[in-house]
């Protein structure tokens, strides 16, 4: 049978609110004393003093009125003034008890509940409200001896035994709390709240027979409840008895065999035994029950497999329990989250932009998913769809800035310049305490600026760039290259181009830069060699890369070299404004 959960703390009968107090009560001055003792006298039981009647009746329930609208200021000074007149009245006394315990002073609620049970020691209300305000003064002993004291007096009152049960865990009495939950089991019955109460004592006693024998019970009086067969092969396995726990398993998956979670146990069984195989066997039974739940199957894959398990020797196992799931749990973007993810970290960019996507059909609330799928398409240079994403993204979520960012960028990759800088300008107001994401910001605001052919705006966004973050090799490379396209600052631009390729080794862009700003300033030999290194980057050469190095070898002498250099630019792309012509002329036109 089902019992009531344990509590320590039954709560107050009533509550009581702090409110405004009052000067006199029944045209008398009431003295401004905390001190119960002083107020009542002491008088009990035999005293000469009537203990109630029509006058005082109506006395306690004004008082009460005036506690139950909010005036518990008021309350306590109408209450002290009772129990000054009528001493013998425990009523009073617990009233006042209990707006002193509801203020915090559990002293003085103490001693005026003693005195009422003085009075009525017969009282159980009395009894248990004591025990409460002991509870509440850390006098947890004492409480015990209360609750003792009322199960021989009421011994059919099962929540005394609960809460004597708890009292005794809470002072370490742990052999004494079994003995009672024992009391408890004898009257009510096998019950799981129970049983498994008692477990947990006997584990921490290091009694492992009586532990068990506690599951054991749960099995025999509920032998249609397959939870409990599982909790006990849980056991046999936490207490290394595996063969046990085997045999167990194998009775839910005959019992019970749409059960959820038996594959998932049995599965932490072979993989604990070393059985990897089986292990992954019953991961995969597991993961197309439709009955076991998402978040369920991604922590359970998350503690079988560690992440450098996943993207190693395992990652083909975990990609197909996860397939398993999106095709049980085909609307669930949970499932197809962590799909793209793994899809995301193997570098399957295209892959997991169309599962990143799929989660957006799914629900489309969640900013990180946007994210992620912005990052995707970016990765593949999809431009136009980073374009349209981040549009509709900026419309759920126009508050974050790196959508703002993920348009500006796009629209600058469309040829879509004056876009672009509107729209990095409105999301690099909302960037706040990140210098890094306002580098990338001043950076592409810089980028859009220069293809505006707006210079000075252009500069400035660059610098503004680099008082964030002075160490971008982006911002240092495209910076001093546009600088030495002007012949501007080109001291400034060669040390920033180098510092570029400090940063960012084997880069043949930024290679290129630092030999093209060398060979501006006259120093031919050394951008030679920085060009060739750009060279030598097979799959990255610009037409641009090989314009600059045929002018190079123009420089040196070295005609013939040059043209093939200007031919070969000319065949790769498009080149400078005057590639044409140097070819049409063979010679260096600057």
């Amino acid at each position: 049978m089902k019992v009531k959960t344990i509590i320590i703390l039954s709560g107050f009968l009533l509550l009581w609110i702090a409110g405004m107090g009052a000067p006199s009560v029944y045209g008398f001055k009431v003295a401004d004393t905390d001190s119960a003792k002083a107020k009542h006298g002491k008088k009990h039981a035999g005293d000469d003093k009537p203990l109630v009647d029509v006058e005082n009746t109506g006395m306690l329930l004004d008082a009460k009125k005036e506690a139950l609208t909010g005036y518990p200021d008021k309350a306590i000074q109408m209450f002290t003034y009772y129990v000054q007149h009528y001493p013998n009245d425990p009523a009073g006394l617990f009233e006042l008890a209990r707006l002193q315990a509801s203020r915090g002073k559990y002293d003085e609620a103490y001693e005026l509940t003693q005195d009422a049970i003085r009075l009525d020691p017969d009282n159980k209300y009395y009894q248990l409200f004591l025990a409460e305000v002991c509870q509440l003064n850390k006098m947890e002993k004492e409480a015990v001896v209360i609750y003792e004291n009322l199960i021989k007096k009421y011994p059919g009152e099962l929540d005394y035994y609960f809460q004597l049960g708890a009292l005794y865990l809470l002072v370490g009495e742990e052999k004494k709390a079994a003995q009672v939950y024992d009391q408890i089991e004898a009257k009510a019955g096998v019950a799981e709240e129970i049983s498994i109460q008692k477990e947990k004592i006997y584990l921490h006693l290091g009694d492992i027979q009586k532990a068990e024998k506690q599951l054991q019970n749960l099995v025999t009086a509920f032998p249609d409840d397959s939870r409990y067969l599982s909790m006990l092969a849980e056991f046999y396995m936490s207490n290394n008895q595996a063969s046990k726990a085997l045999e167990l398993y194998k009775k839910v998956a005959e019992k019970d065999p749409g059960n959820p979670y038996i594959h998932m146990s049995l599965a932490d069984y072979y993989r604990k035994t070393g059985n990897k195989e089986k292990a992954y066997e019953e991961l995969k039974l597991g993961f197309a029950n439709p009955n076991l739940d998402v978040d369920t199957k991604v922590s359970i894959l998350l503690s079988f497999y560690t992440i450098n398990q996943i993207y190693d020797q395992l990652k083909e196992q975990a990609f197909e329990l996860s397939r398993i799931m999106i095709k049980t749990h085909p609307d669930n973007p949970k499932a197809w989250s962590i799909y793209a993810d793994l899809l995301s970290q193997d570098k399957k960019y295209a892959e997991a932009g169309e599962a990143f996507l799929k989660v957006i059909t799914l629900d489309s609330s969640k900013y990180v998913v946007w994210e992620e799928l912005l990052r995707m398409e970016l990765q593949l240079s999809e431009f136009q769809k980073v374009y349209d994403n981040s549009s509709k993204a900026m419309e759920l979520f126009p508050e974050q800035s790196v959508l703002y960012l993920f348009h500006g960028l796009s629209a600058t990759q469309l040829k879509k310049y004056e876009e672009a800088v509107k729209v990095l300008e409105s999301g690099v107001k909302l960037v706040v305490n990140n210098d890094d994401l306002l580098a990338q910001y001043y950076m592409y605001i810089g980028d859009a600026y220069h293809s505006l052919k707006n210079i000075d705006e252009s500069d400035i966004a660059y610098e503004k760039s680099l008082k964030a973050r002075d160490n971008n090799p982006y911002v240092l490379n495209n910076y001093a290259y546009y600088l030495s396209l002007r012949d501007k600052d080109l001291e400034k631009a060669e040390k920033m181009a180098k510092k570029a390729n400090q940063l960012d080794t084997a880069n043949s862009s930024f290679e290129d830069t630092y030999g093209w700003v060398l060979y501006k300033l006259g120093k031919v030999s050394e951008a030679r060699v920085w060009i060739e290194k750009a060279l030598a980057d097979k799959e990255n050469v610009s037409s641009e890369v090989m314009e600059h190095y045929g002018d190079v070898l123009y420089k040196q002498g070295e005609h013939e070299k040059a043209l093939q250099y200007w031919i070969k630019a000319k065949a790769k792309g498009e080149g400078s404004e005057l590639l044409n012509k140097k070819i049409n002329e063979r010679k260096l036109i600057e």
